[in-house]
């Protein structure tokens, strides 16, 4: 059985290169700050919740995991693959989660998002929505990406709903993906949105943050 594809595209001029620097990306509601060691206290109080990584294949349950997550992503920052960020709620005044690009890859200009965890009280606001939106915006207005992905458990229905909310298209699922820490051999699926999605996705997540942001602490 052949799998459906876009029609053949030919470029007519190569984008321009990928400039990965760490960058603050400001919003209405939230910011989205390079994430460094110095944001390993806000964080805890946030980070430091069994139900947040009941779905990740390393997750974090003491002070030193959560270290480790943030010197293995600075890391990573340094080898040019991801660029993190701490998630800053400008209407609580407070940090609340941490996000990330993953697998940057600046030849064929795509990237992933994903790495992302957000403090109970603030799920389900527009929190997600904003800090996507941010990262969307510069995606594919800034470094002129064409396509991003998003990956999650196939068993993490909530997740996955996130995600087509945001009006991604889903791939595919890649079976035997990961090994998570419990020995659980995780199955994840793929979302992707491309630069010709972006326009209509666009206008969606705005009209989205146009309404009031109402926080639920």
């Amino acid at each position: 059985m052949s799998l459906p594809t876009n029609p053949p595209r030919m470029l007519t001029e190569l984008p321009a290169p990928m400039l990965i620097e760490p960058v603050t990306l400001e919003g209405q509601s939230i910011r989205l700050e390079p994430l460094s060691l110095d944001y390993f206290y806000p964080l805890c109080d946030i980070a430091l919740d069994e139900d947040l990584w009941r779905w990740s294949p390393a997750p974090v349950k003491t002070r030193d995991d959560l270290r480790h997550y943030i010197e293995l992503a600075l890391t990573r920052a340094a080898e040019g693959s991801v660029l993190p960020f701490a998630t800053f709620d400008k209407v609580a005044n407070r940090f609340v989660g941490s996000t990330r690009f993953l697998d940057i890859d600046k030849q064929h200009h795509h990237v992933e998002i994903g790495s992302t965890f957000i403090g109970k009280a603030w799920q389900r606001t527009a929190v997600n929505t904003e800090a996507k939106y941010l990262m969307l915006r510069h995606v594919f207005e800034t470094w002129g990406c064409l396509r991003v992905a998003f990956q999650t458990d196939a068993l993490n229905t909530r997740s996955r709903n996130a995600i087509l909310r945001l009006g991604a298209q889903q791939e595919g699922l890649f079976r035997n993906h990961k090994i998570c820490a419990d020995g659980r051999v995780r199955d994840s699926i793929f979302f992707s949105i491309i630069d010709s999605d972006w326009p209509a996705v666009k206008a969606n997540l705005e009209a989205k943050l146009a309404r009031p942001y109402v926080p639920k602490f």
